[in-house]
C-alpha cells in the first residue's frame, strides 16, 4: 500500500466532504452536485491507477477525520445563513 497515495486521495476526499458538511444549507445541493464531479475525477484516477484499497483506506480516514470535526466542532458551530452574515465595520 502506497502512503503517498492515501495521503493524496484522503486530503481530496476529506476537502469534498468538508465542503459540502460547511455549506449553506440552501446551496447545499448545489455544492454536492459540483463536488460529485470531483469526486468522478477521484474515481477515475483510483481506475485508472489500479489504487483500489489505497481509495477505500483515504475514504475511511477522510470520513472519519470529517465526523470527528463535525462531533467537537461542526455541531456547536452551525453554519451561518448568508443573511445573517454582518461584516464589521459597515454602517448600513
Amino acid at each position: 500500500m502506497d502512503i503517498g497515495i492515501v495521503l493524496l486521495l484522503g486530503l481530496s476526499l476529506g476537502v469534498v466532504f468538508f465542503i459540502i458538511q460547511r455549506a449553506e444549507s440552501r446551496r447545499r445541493l448545489f455544492v454536492a452536485v459540483i463536488m460529485l464531479v470531483v469526486l468522478e475525477l477521484v474515481r477515475r484516477y483510483t481506475w485508472y491507477r489500479d489504487v483500489h484499497a489505497e481509495a477505500l483506506t483515504a475514504l475511511f480516514f477522510a470520513l472519519l477525520i470529517n465526523f470527528i470535526f463535525w462531533l467537537f466542532i461542526g455541531r456547536y458551530n452551525p453554519v451561518a445563513n448568508s443573511d445573517d452574515i454582518r461584516v464589521l465595520g459597515l454602517d448600513d
